[in-house]
């Protein structure tokens, strides 16, 4: 079996690589991005099983033949090109997954259900670390109640790393800036309602060792397909938020206008300020770990799901805890996003998901397998009740 890694060279991309060709389930995997370089350097660092190839996904003829014949296709290339992406993933019949469409796109991916599930392909949009472990959980934690009344989605993160940078992006920091000027959008009341970005502040206290952390409501896509996908429980209320070290800098860079996409004329030249601030980044060298520096972080996420069962009210808390993976310099988002990715994948390919059409992680991707997979590569999960919390992690 064959998988292509859209983006195979980018942060998260690199990831789902390299998991795609050491768990066992894929005889190649090719790890195709705009930059050559960084394509070759994940897929020597996958190993045998992988190989690397320039593409550029605007160009369709190139990208649909390079995915006809494979038995799936991660796409973690950046999220605006979800749309051209899934259609060349139409066009070649290969099942698809990606890391998130930051809401608006998730919409417009949806739209392309009744296509897809005319042609009886799958496409599941949003299937990463947050969205996707988010959703699954959400999903699986509202199963047996009768009634969901609100789901919050909260992410914290803590960095313990000796020596670090005081700033390093871990995870697209266009789409980072993206959240931080586009309106948080809240499914309030049963329908969708815009607040400012970095509103709604609250101290929440994650699961060790996060710990006590200041999160805002961001622009998110779990709203996005949760509401329908629990519409027959209720569900009135859902809302994502976010916090941890770095993100202050990120709004601080968003109200100075550096992720906008309106051309600022510079000694007669016209220059976008998010591509510029990326540029910069990559020449400064702040996108992934550092070399030499052993980064050592964590991340929770912690979903709220209040309802009814029996005539009585519910709480639980579904909980992932995402390490850094250190042997891999992976931090803990890049490698909760990828191999998340790599899992969509296997169990696709291994026939362990048989929906077709466009179709959220919450509703075509199996729980159980799903959990134990990534229990596997040292991702803990917890639905609390009926689960124990999860126990502090080991020292190492």
């Amino acid at each position: 079996m064959r998988a292509v890694v859209l983006g195979g060279g980018g942060l998260t991309g690199r990831c789902a690589v390299r998991d795609l060709a050491t768990a066992g389930v894929f005889d190649s995997v090719v790890a195709a991005d705009l930059d050559v370089g960084l394509a070759e350097a994940a897929a020597h660092a996958a190993g045998p099983k992988a190989s690397a190839s320039a593409l550029d996904v605007r160009d369709t003829a190139r990208l649909v033949a390079l995915l006809r014949g494979a038995d799936a296709v991660v796409n973690a290339v950046q999220y605006g090109f979800n749309l051209a992406v899934m259609e060349a993933a139409f066009e070649a019949r290969v099942p698809y997954l990606d890391f998130g469409g930051l809401f608006h796109m998730t919409r417009k991916q949806l739209a392309l259900d009744e296509k897809f599930r005319a042609a009886k392909l799958l496409a599941i949009p949003g299937l990463g670390q947050v969205p996707g472990i988010s959703n699954v959980l959400a999903m699986q934690a509202a199963s047996d109640l009768d009634r969901v009344e609100s789901i919050v989605i909260r992410d914290g993160w803590r960095d313990f790393t000796v020596g670090g940078p005081e700033i390093a992006f871990t995870w697209s920091p266009s789409t980072f800036l993206d959240e931080m000027v586009m309106p948080a959008v809240v499914f309030e009341d049963g329908a969708y309602r815009e607040y400012p970005p970095m509103t709604g502040a609250e101290e929440f206290d994650f699961a060790a060792p996060v710990g006590k952390t200041r999160v805002y409501r961001t622009l998110h896509s779990e709203p996005a397909t949760l509401p329908e996908s629990l519409r027959e429980k209720g569900l009135r209320h859902c809302e994502w938020k976010e916090g941890g070290p770095g993100i202050e800098v990120l709004r601080t860079m968003a109200l100075l206008g550096l992720g906008g996409d309106r051309p600022v004329e510079v000694r007669g030249q016209g220059v976008v300020p998010k591509e510029f601030t990326v540029a910069l980044l990559k020449r400064e060298k702040l996108l992934g770990v550092p070399a030499g520096v052993d980064m050592i972080d964590w991340e929770v996420c912690d979903i709220e799901i209040r309802g009814e069962k029996g005539g009585q009210p519910v709480v639980r808390h579904a909980i992932a805890r995402f390490p850094a993976r250190r042997d891999w310099h992976l931090v803990a988002t890049e490698y909760a996003v990828g191999v998340t990715g790599a899992i969509g994948a296997e169990l696709i390919a291994t026939g362990q998901v048989s929906a077709v059409g466009v179709v959220p992680p919450e509703r075509c991707i199996p729980p159980g397998p799903f959990r134990a997979a990534l229990a596997r590569r040292g991702i803990e999960t917890a639905i609390v009740p009926p689960e124990n919390p999860l126990p502090p992690p080991r020292k190492e």
